[in-house]
């Protein structure tokens, strides 16, 4: 069973349309969307500051999902798939993103809709990204135009893929 605990009085609401794996941990002041889900060892910590999450998004095993106290809040757009031990760190990722494993994403950077972070890229402090680009590498920079085949692909497909493996161990 997934460790759901209240933190300073405020207490995680998890849409009973999610997933979430059973080694999962989280705590204080979380929101969840619908149809969204939280997998293996995957960690999201509200205890210090709020984070939001919006519908249908994934945050795969072992990702983190935190923010700093009295300094930033995290939140998630919709359809978004936050890669295997990514770190989401007080910042802002629209709807339409795709985070790669093991990304780092810090406080206050900005990720719009229509990005795909590369694995292992790592998002610096304040940074604000542009709508429609591939980035890659430490600091992260632009690699290329998300044509709407990549977007397709990688951004529309791995949402709806993580709904479906969702629905498998919800059965």
């Amino acid at each position: 069973m997934p460790l759901i605990l209240e933190v300073r009085g405020f207490i995680p609401k998890i849409h009973d349309s999610c997933f979430i794996a059973e080694n999962a941990t989280i705590v204080g002041d979380v929101e969840i969307g619908q149809k969204s889900s939280v997998w293996f060892n995957a960690v999201i910590r509200g205890d210090v500051n709020s984070i939001k999450i919006g519908s249908e998004v994934n945050i795969q095993d072992g990702a983190i999902i935190h923010c700093t106290y009295e300094k930033s809040i995290t939140e998630i757009g919709d359809r978004v798939s936050v890669g295997h031990n990514a770190i989401v760190h007080g910042c802002k990722i629209e709807s339409d993103v795709l985070i790669g494993m093991g990304s780092i994403i810090m406080d206050h950077a900005y990720i719009p809709s229509h990005v795909i972070i590369g694995a292992g890229a790592v998002v610096p402090e304040n940074m604000i990204l542009e709508s429609g680009f591939i980035y890659t590498g430490v600091p992260a920079k632009k690699l290329k135009v998300i044509d709407k085949d990549n977007f397709q692909f990688f951004i529309e497909r791995t949402a709806k893929n993580y709904q479906m493996y969702s629905y498998w161990f919800k059965k």
